[in-house]
């Protein structure tokens, strides 16, 4: 066959197969039913950027959304492992917004409100750290601790040589890890504690030819879980910025550490990523009757868990609910503000009916894309009547919100689009008016170290800044 023929055969046979793939790719992008624009918006990417649309699709393109990714056999085993019965919402000492709050918790993943808990807060991750080393050297039983970030710096090597210590001494110790947020952490690092008999995990590893399915999809879950009977919830990783800040501060985050029935609702987090990870199940004798008699403290709290898998995104509607709600106050801390339309939405019609909405976000947050996304958003809100703060003493990264006199929220989930439909999440829901004033009290003091935003300010922004800012938000869904 002649050169050009062939060469021209060979063009003809590749154009086809490229084309089928990408007709084939929009057919599955219109089957996952999402949200026309974003159809709309990925098909265009494929069609009009061929080459680069195809590759960026399958890195960030792809739904897991209502994949069976845990298999029917340990679903059936957790409904046997967790009996509890939900209690008599409508019997609560609490305002109707919050039982309204707390079926929504219910109906969308099965979480149950635990009355009876004590919650001890932390904003200083050395005290935080502190009080979780002192926990584990207490420990008689089991130790099952989740971070998507374990550093192998001074702090991740100290808790490391702890846990070591522990597990020689007989205590039950299982790590689990996000494979893509230790990315920079030495394999040696986690095959020392493999060694010394600790069960360590990575969450989701990342391998090729696997590598584009997973990378996008991440475990952001910071949870602890000691005996059985303390649990630790919110921002904080295993890393020493969390304890000695960084080149441009200190790490200003919230983390809480819960005694009572709710830290069964920790529990089964864990056990549900154990499944997910195709593990043999383990149990350290919890009993969920033992559980639900415990009464340590006054908090009622909901653990709720979120992800890309399931029918909803949990956390993102339990969000929408608590600011719709919203009477008084609504007191938002996030390190990066990329929300999604809908909790825009939220926000803003919540400022329109003369609701004090505030949100506070880093000046100088540990992104500059994320710094350059946030700002696009920022407009937005002035012109609803949000007040927007920048953190002026280091990193803002607490995830928090506090709405009128009792309900208060922590955990992993930051006010953006990856933690509301990509990353495996986990807040604690907490109704409760002391907890609420004390984190309404930490807001304030927030805000003494913090420069108000104005109208007038933010309009004198440089063209370029503003061009730049509108240019990154395209890319929020992604980043």
């Amino acid at each position: 066959m002649p050169d050009f023929l062939f060469s021209e055969w060979f063009f003809y046979v590749c154009s086809a197969v490229y084309f089928s793939t990408i007709i084939s790719i929009s057919y599955i992008i219109l089957k996952e039913n999402r949200t026309p624009v974003r159809s709309l918006a990925w098909i265009s990417v494929l069609f009009f950027i061929p080459f680069f649309g195809l590759i960026f699709y399958l890195f960030f393109g792809r739904s897991i959304k209502n994949k069976a990714l845990i298999s029917k056999r340990l679903k059936k085993r957790f409904a046997h492992k967790a009996p509890i019965r939900q209690a008599d919402i409508s019997k609560l000492s609490l305002s109707e917004e919050s039982r309204q709050q707390i079926r929504l918790g219910h109906a969308l993943s099965g979480a149950t409100y635990f009355p009876g808990n004590k919650v001890d807060i932390f904003t200083s991750g050395e005290k935080m750290f502190s009080a979780l080393c002192r926990d584990i050297e207490e420990a008689k039983v089991s130790i099952n601790m989740q971070f998507y970030i374990f550093n192998d710096d001074t702090l991740g090597i100290a808790l490391s040589n702890l846990l070591i210590k522990r597990a020689q001494e007989g205590i039950k110790v299982r790590i689990i890890y996000d494979h893509v947020g230790c990315f920079g952490v030495k394999k040696q690092y986690f095959k020392r504690m493999a060694a010394a008999g600790i069960e360590v995990n990575p969450f989701f590893k990342v391998t090729f030819p696997e590598f584009a399915t997973r990378v996008n999809w991440r475990n952001h879950r910071k949870v602890t879980i000691i005996d059985n009977r303390i649990g630790y919830i919110g921002g904080m990783n295993v890393a020493d910025r969390y304890v000695t800040g960084d080149r441009n501060g200190m790490w200003r985050d919230t983390h809480i550490r819960i005694t009572g029935p709710s830290v069964y609702g920790l529990l089964h987090t864990f056990h549900t990523d154990w499944a997910f990870m195709e593990l043999p199940q383990f149990d350290d004798g919890e009993d969920p009757a033992e559980f639900l008699s415990r009464r340590d403290g006054d908090s009622g709290i909901q653990i709720l868990s979120s992800g890309p898998i399931g029918q909803w995104h949990n956390i993102a509607l339990m969000f929408e609910k608590a600011i719709a709600g919203a009477k008084k106050c609504i007191y938002l801390a996030t390190p990066y503000f990329l929300p999604t339309d809908s909790l825009m939405t939220a926000l803003q019609a919540a400022a329109l009916s003369k609701v004090d909405v505030r949100v506070l976000i880093p000046r100088k947050p540990d992104s500059s894309m994320m710094k350059l996304a946030s700002g696009s958003y920022i407009a937005d809100c002035l012109r609803a009547g949000i007040k927007v703060y920048f953190y002026e003493a280091g990193m803002l990264h607490a995830k928090t919100i506090v709405i009128d006199d009792e309900f208060f929220t922590t955990g992993s989930t930051n006010f953006d689009f990856r933690s509301m439909e990509y990353n495996f999440e986990c807040n604690a829901f907490i109704y409760d008016r002391a907890i609420n004033k004390q984190m309404k009290e930490a807001f304030y003091a927030d805000l003494e170290q913090s420069t108000r935003i104005t109208s007038a300010t933010w309009r004198r922004r440089p063209f370029f800044q503003k061009f730049k800012e509108s240019c990154v938000r395209l890319m929020s869904p992604v980043l």
